[in-house]
């Protein structure tokens, strides 16, 4: 079955970078939209970005616009989440998670309809 991982994280300075890693296993990568979210304490679960099925279409969180990229190696079977310019408010537990669509396009940063999820990777933006 669909399984994700996320890894990449740490602890960084503001204005700093961290590329996260969403690996993917169980099911053909090509018919998979992921996206990435992130909870920090006491907050509600925010869509970050996300990616179609091979890459044509992302779309990203108002808040993280010219900072972070979204990009899917099909050959490794893996999603990026590239993040730049790292903000305090960025701090939070990250997750990707996968949806299968057979519609090129599909993208949503909302979580309905995103079956599997990773386990999560802690983000902490301070100086």
């Amino acid at each position: 079955q669909l399984q994700l991982v996320e890894s990449g994280g740490g602890v960084v300075q503001p204005g700093g970078s961290l590329r996260l890693s969403c690996a993917a296993s169980g099911f053909s990568f090509d018919y998979l939209v992921i996206a990435w979210f992130r909870q920090a304490p006491g907050k509600e679960r925010e869509g970050v970005s996300c990616i179609s099925r091979r890459g044509g279409n992302t779309n990203y969180a108002d808040s993280v616009k010219g900072r972070f990229t979204i990009s899917r190696d099909s050959a490794k079977n893996t999603v990026y989440l590239q993040m730049n310019s790292l903000k305090p408010e960025d701090t939070a537990v990250y997750y990707c998670a996968a949806r299968i669509n057979f519609n090129e396009a599909a993208c949503a940063l909302s979580s309905s309809g995103y079956v599997t999820w990773g386990q999560g990777t802690q983000v902490s933006v301070s100086s």
